[in-house]
């Protein structure tokens, strides 16, 4: 929780910038001041200028709405973020970061030190840890802060896009117990996100506004551009079967187009609330919320009601967020699925949501650090000029006092010379344990051939596999030497035991469907310098409808 008297926030969309200007009301609540929403009208080949763009509309809307800039907070598209929801064993509080650590290197398809990440502990129980953790790559999150930076704002935190969404909507609507599912649909992905009491899931679908779109500019043969336009003069979500016409040939068309893609939404939409629901322990949604800019297309309320059986509602950000009356209501009125994200962001200054990730790149905190620290780095400099000009002033005082002194520090040093030779037993005493020590430290390089082990582990762990359990299995019992004769001592008792390891493991079917899957990567594993061709599979079950499992024998070609 930040505490400001002016909250600015600004949602980074893939198609447009959401800027709102915030005033802290009572009781943790927030009042919208100001805001616009403006296209950024980055064309697909200018993707790299993105940044360029950011900061032009960040800086026209400023100008054009006459907010000052400040500090703010910023929240990207969850399309730009890995989220993965993981459940953990129960652990103390001191080793939670470091479980969770090496779990984000476990689950983050991208090397560690590439991404900024943040976790979240969602819930807990006496079986198991709810773990949700969030990256996105260095380099993207980079391009967007300082993008934001140069617009004239100062970056306080980043969050994601659903998550600010869902801290939004339990502010808006406290009472929900029942399983809600949120259908955020934007320009090129459509956000779930599952509420429910003591729980939340959030998952990014590829069918959007976009998909619409192109799909008219190839049935039309316009460009994207066009299509857009046709898209938001004349689209509605067709109803199912024989129905009367309600307008020309190319709106029934429009029409058609919509209903299809929302009817791969819905596949996709069944398809999230199947695996919440077994792989989540989550309940039916009972109810369905709809927002963004794709949810405003007439009819859709109508076709998830349908197609879901539910209450279909559209989400209002503002139920329990006042509305300055300089705002103009209609615009706002207007633009109300828009704006659920910027609320989310706001309440991030003045309650302790439920859910709190930062992505702020290291680089930018370095440098907002500093710029805090300046006016204390001056003073401190002032300071070390004036203690130097007093200690240059107390030197030459002292200076004709040193030849008197020195006597006394020759008879001083006299007495010295016994702590000396005192001092040199105890050299003599810690020459010993250093001895000592240099035996301990041979056991370095064991610990550090484990920690080869995991590395090549993860190194050769296929993508949508996953490892959750490795434990070692105790040493095959050595066969009896029967060329050494009884009451015989020092000869060579033969090499020592082979070091195995039990993987127990699970992979998506949707991303290894073949079953030779675990097949190929036991032949991976003993290709490895580190791993004995005895590796074997030792359990490799059918696979279930979301997921297979499979155990391997892990045999390591030097004992540790």
């Amino acid at each position: 929780m930040l505490a400001k008297d002016r909250i600015l926030a600004v949602d980074i969309g893939n198609h447009a910038i959401k800027l709102a200007e915030f005033a802290p009301g009572k009781g943790g609540t927030v009042e919208l001041v100001n805001f616009a929403v403006e296209a950024l009208g980055l064309a697909s080949e200018d993707e790299h200028l993105r940044g360029q763009y950011i900061t032009t509309t960040i800086q026209s809307i400023l100008r054009e709405r006459g907010i000052r800039p400040g500090p703010a907070v910023i929240c990207v598209s969850g399309q730009n973020v890995f989220s993965r929801f993981v459940k953990l064993p129960p652990v103390d509080k001191d080793k939670i970061a470091q479980i969770v650590a090496y779990e984000a290197q476990q689950n983050v398809p991208f090397p560690i030190d590439e991404v900024v990440w943040d976790y979240q502990l969602i819930g807990s129980s006496e079986e198991e840890l709810d773990v949700m953790l969030a990256a996105i790559k260095g380099d993207i999150v980079e391009v967007l802060t300082r993008a934001v930076a140069s617009a004239g704002l100062s970056p306080e935190l980043v969050d994601v896009a659903p998550m600010a969404l869902y801290n939004a909507a339990r502010f808006n609507q406290p009472e929900t117990h029942d399983c809600t599912l949120v259908v955020d649909a934007g320009g090129r992905s459509t956000d779930l996100v599952f509420m429910e009491a003591g729980r939340v899931f959030i998952r990014s679908l590829p069918v959007a506004g976009n998909t619409i779109t192109q799909q008219i500019a190839r049935e039309f043969e316009v460009s994207f551009d066009q299509a857009e336009q046709m898209k938001i003069e004349r689209a509605y979500v067709a109803l199912g079967g024989v129905y009367k016409s309600k307008g020309d040939q190319t709106t029934e068309a429009i029409a058609k187009i919509c209903r299809s893609v929302m009817t791969r939404m819905h596949a996709e939409i069944n398809r999230s609330i199947s695996f919440y629901r077994g792989q989540q322990g989550g309940s039916k949604p009972a109810r369905l919320i709809l927002t963004g800019g794709a949810s405003m297309i007439p009819g859709t309320d109508r076709f998830f009601r349908d197609k879901l059986g539910v209450e279909v509602d559209y989400f209002n950000p503002f139920e329990n967020v006042p509305i300055r009356d300089s705002v103009d209501t209609e615009e706002a009125t207007a633009n109300i699925c828009r704006l659920g994200q910027v609320v989310g962001l706001a309440l991030r200054n003045t309650l302790t949501c439920p859910i709190e990730i930062n992505l702020m790149p290291d680089t930018i905190k370095a440098q907002k650090a500093f710029r805090q620290r300046q006016p204390l780095l001056i003073a401190a400099g002032a300071g070390v000029v004036l203690t130097l000009a007093v200690w240059w002033g107390f030197y030459r005082q002292m200076a004709g006092l040193a030849e008197q002194r020195f006597e006394k520090v020759n008879r001083e040093a006299q007495a010295l010379d016994g702590l000396q030779r005192q001092l040199s037993r105890i050299g003599q005493e810690i020459t010993a344990i250093e001895g000592d020590v240099e035996s301990l430290l041979d056991l370095g390089p064991r610990r550090a051939a484990w920690l080869d082990v995991l590395e090549e582990l993860r190194r050769l762990l296929p993508d949508g596999m996953w490892i959750r359990r490795i434990e070692r299995l105790p040493a095959p019992a050595q066969q009896a030497r029967t060329d050494i004769a009884p009451g015989m001592t020092g000869m060579d008792e033969g090499p020592p035991p082979e070091v195995r390891l039990l993987i127990s493991g699970m992979a998506w079917v949707d991303q290894v469907a073949s079953d030779t899957a675990v097949i190929r990567f036991r032949d991976t594993l003993r290709a490895s310098p580190l791993f004995s061709d005895n590796t074997q599979i030792r359990r490799q079950p059918p696979p279930g409808p979301v997921m297979r499992e499979f155990d391997i024998e892990l045999v390591l070609e030097s004992s540790l």
